[in-house]
């Protein structure tokens, strides 16, 4: 029998392209609606960029946070205080001691936005004009420092950085720091503010990014055999994580636990997974030991599924070496179809989809999937949603990351 402190999910909060917070967001996630759009900004023709679409935020900070904190922050910042603050509130904003509430908030750039612009003006305007905030702006734990100071949390305010898996390492990252007593509550998530020339230009030059100019939101199509490649997104999402001891005794409304948590290295390339996805496998195999279950107790995975003829293969080759003859048996989703790519706020955001999932039983579907790859032998959720079976059900978020960095999580209903 397991002694680990269980950690549970008390508080949820999402800003992402498919709505402004996680109820706008997960309704239009079951309806099945793309947040891909075509960029209409100037730099898009100046640059002559040539992907000229995205998975931008539904709905501008500007319109929930206060002009100074508009100002004071990156784009990255505001989207995680915009999640923070819904999941906190969403907990209940509980009292707690300061000392014992800490965040984790992973972001895989970091403030783009804010160091590109403030370049900018330096060359043009020269170094008395750079704004004062500028370095803070732009760290990568600017976000996780702002969230901190926002809800004085002093248990630690930590930044993991692992690309793609940034969002869902935090949340492992606040799962170990409950376990092992530093903290009772943590806000936990990722986000990400990436949607800017320079990354489109960098993603495109990797042939990366689908090139469909024409059909937008229809471009990020896991699964399918015309896939051509991710959608940048952007936005942030939050988890307010507890021990469930601690959540019990305040009363707190409980979404799922979080049981498990599984990480590896491929070491095999800079930004190609090892394609036969044995690190992916073992990330995965471990998620469900560390939550004290075999491979057959797992019913629905929200998978990394980027849209990438290669990434998409490997993935599915992991989860065939992970659950074996179990594997075709899983409910798979691939929501990035709907959100695009949000980096490192990926995992975040589909570790808190497969929360609601749990907790609402109910899957949303993968979109644009017309034609499925023969070589991706999975129980794909398409067209729409399915629901899960009652009793106890588990579920394993996947989030890989250039470098090689792999995390799995396993949640379990409540």
């Amino acid at each position: 029998m397991s002694t680990k402190r269980r950690v549970v999910i008390t508080g949820i909060g999402m800003t992402s392209p498919v709505g402004g917070t996680t109820e706008e967001s997960w309704q239009a996630l079951l309806a099945g609606r793309s947040g891909v759009r075509t960029l209409t900004e100037d730099w898009v023709t100046k640059h002559e960029l040539p992907v000229t679409f995205a998975a931008t935020v539904h709905t501008s900070p500007a319109e929930v946070l206060a002009r100074v904190e508009v100002r004071r922050n990156d784009p990255s910042g505001q989207y995680a205080l915009v999640a923070s603050r819904e999941a906190w509130a969403d907990a209940g904003a509980p009292e707690i001691e300061p000392e014992r509430l800490g965040v984790a908030m992973g972001s895989g750039i970091g403030g783009v936005w804010t160091l590109l612009d403030q370049w900018d003006v330096m060359k043009e305007r020269g170094p008395r004009r750079v704004f004062p905030l500028t370095v803070p702006m732009l760290m990568p734990n600017g976000p996780a420092a702002a969230v901190s100071l926002d809800l004085k949390a002093r248990a630690g305010a930590h930044t993991p950085v692992s690309a793609c898996a940034s969002g869902a390492e935090a949340i492992g990252f606040a799962l170990n720091m409950i376990r092992n007593g530093r903290a009772d509550m943590v806000v936990a998530g990722g986000t990400e503010a990436a949607v800017h020339p320079l990354p489109i230009a960098a993603f495109a030059a990797m042939q990366a990014l689908s090139t469909r100019n024409d059909t937008p939101e229809a471009a990020s199509r896991p699964y399918d055999a015309n896939r051509d490649g991710f959608v940048l997104g952007e936005g942030a999402a939050a988890l307010v994580l507890e021990s469930e001891e601690h959540a019990r005794a305040r009363g707190a409304r409980i979404y799922a636990e979080v049981a498990g948590l599984g990480m590896s290295a491929d070491a095999y390339h800079i930004t190609a997974g090892e394609p036969e996805g044995a690190g992916a496998a073992r990330a995965m195999l471990e998620a469900v030991t560390d939550a004290d279950l075999q491979p057959g107790d797992i019913q629905h995975i929200n998978a990394h599924a980027t849209s990438t003829p290669v990434g998409d293969l490997a993935e599915t080759r992991a989860i065939h070496r992970a659950f074996g003859s179990h594997a075709t048996q899983i409910a798979v989703t691939a929501t990035k179809s709907m959100t695009g790519h949000l980096l490192g706020a990926a995992g975040a955001l589909e570790a808190a989809i497969a929360a609601l999932s749990l907790h609402h039983r109910v899957v949303p579907p993968t979109i644009n999937l017309e034609q499925q790859d023969p070589e991706i032998d999975l129980d794909v959720v398409a067209g729409e949603p399915r629901t899960l079976p009652d009793g106890d059900v588990a579920a394993v978020n996947n989030s890989f990351g250039f470098g090689g960095a792999n995390v799995a999580l396993t949640l379990r209903s409540v």
